[in-house]
C-alpha cells in the first residue's frame, strides 16, 4: 500500500483518509509544525510521497531534508500560487483574462499609489500580495482612503524582517460571482459557489472567503468555466489547484489561485477519488 503525507491535520486529512484507502493509499499525517526536532536523527515513518507541500516553507524544507519524498504540489507550486502578484502576471501573459491589477513595490511615494490608480474607477481593492483566506484585503472608496491604507502597509513593509514588501491595486467587480473552481490533473472535477449570508451583504461586507463567514455551494461548472480553471492551471503548471473566478455581467475573471485548497465534503463530481489517486501514484513513481 503506497504511505502518503499529509502535513495538515484538518479537514482535508480527515476526508481522505477512507476514500484513498479504499483505492490502495495509506494516509498518514507528518506533522511539519509547531513542534521540536532533533535534526540529527532519522524520523520513525517513511513515506512514498507528499500530498502539497507544508505551508511553512522552513519547516517545508526541513520535512524535504529528512524524508526526501516527491510532493503532488511541491514547494515551487505552492510558492507560484501564493505570489498573487506573479500568478496575475503569468495568466494575463497566457491570455486568460485577469482583473486590472497593479503590483506595488515598496518604499514607493504617495504620488507613485496615485499614478498607479489614476485609470482606475474606485473603490478599488487592496491586497498583500502573499497573504491568504482574504487576510489584510481591503477595499478604498476614494485616493484619501486608499493612501490611508497604503500607510499602514507602509509601516509593516518599514519592519526590515517583512520579506514581502509588496501589495496589490486591484479593479473592484461589484455584485461579481465568487466562484472556487478546482482542477486536478488537467480537468475540471468540481467548483463551488461563495456567498455572504443577505443580512452581511446588507451590512456592506463583501469579501465571499469561506473562513470569514460565507458558504460554498456546490455547483455544475459551467464550460466556458471550465476552460478558463483550466488554462489558468496549464498557465502555471500545477497539477493540482484551486481557481477562483469572480463573474460579473458577461465578464469572467481569474483573481486567484491556491495550490493547497481544501477538499470540501461531497462537492466534487464522480471520478474525483480515483483521478487523484492515479495523481498520487504518478508522483510517487516520478
Amino acid at each position: 500500500m503506497l504511505r502518503l503525507a499529509v502535513t495538515t491535520s484538518s479537514e482535508t486529512f480527515e476526508r481522505m483518509r477512507d476514500p484513498l484507502a479504499a483505492r490502495g493509499v495509506d494516509v498518514d499525517h507528518l506533522q511539519a509544525k509547531e513542534r521540536v526536532v532533533d535534526l540529527g536523527t532519522s524520523p520513525t515513518r517513511e513515506f512514498d510521497v507528499g500530498f502539497v507541500y507544508p505551508s511553512r516553507l522552513m519547516e517545508g524544507g526541513v520535512v524535504d531534508g529528512r524524508h526526501a519524498i516527491p510532493w503532488v504540489n511541491g514547494r515551487d507550486a505552492v510558492v507560484t500560487s501564493r505570489n498573487k502578484a506573479g500568478v496575475i502576471a503569468a495568466l494575463a501573459r497566457a491570455g486568460v483574462p485577469v482583473p486590472e491589477t497593479r503590483l506595488v513595490s515598496n518604499p514607493v511615494s504617495d504620488e507613485d499609489v496615485a499614478a498607479a490608480v489614476a485609470d482606475l474607477a474606485f473603490p478599488v481593492v487592496v491586497k498583500p500580495n502573499s497573504a491568504t483566506r482574504g487576510v489584510g484585503v481591503a477595499k478604498a472608496a476614494d485616493l484619501d482612503s486608499l493612501l490611508g491604507i497604503v500607510d499602514y502597509l507602509n509601516l509593516v513593509h518599514d519592519y526590515r524582517a517583512t520579506g514581502d514588501q509588496s501589495y496589490l491595486l486591484q479593479e473592484y467587480l461589484s455584485d461579481a460571482r465568487d466562484y472556487r473552481i478546482m482542477v486536478l490533473d488537467g480537468a475540471v472535477v468540481g467548483g463551488v459557489e461563495r456567498r455572504l449570508p443577505a443580512d452581511a451583504r446588507d451590512a456592506g461586507r463583501w469579501k465571499h472567503n469561506v473562513h470569514r463567514g460565507a458558504s460554498a455551494r456546490g455547483i455544475d461548472v459551467p464550460d466556458e468555466l471550465r476552460t478558463l480553471a483550466v488554462d489558468a492551471a496549464d498557465a502555471l503548471d500545477i497539477d493540482y489547484l484551486g481557481v477562483d473566478v469572480l463573474v460579473a455581467g458577461d465578464r469572467a475573471v481569474v483573481s486567484e489561485t491556491n495550490a493547497r485548497p481544501t477538499i470540501d465534503d461531497g462537492k466534487y463530481a464522480d471520478g474525483f477519488w480515483d483521478r487523484l489517486a492515479a495523481l498520487i501514484r504518478r508522483t510517487a513513481e516520478e
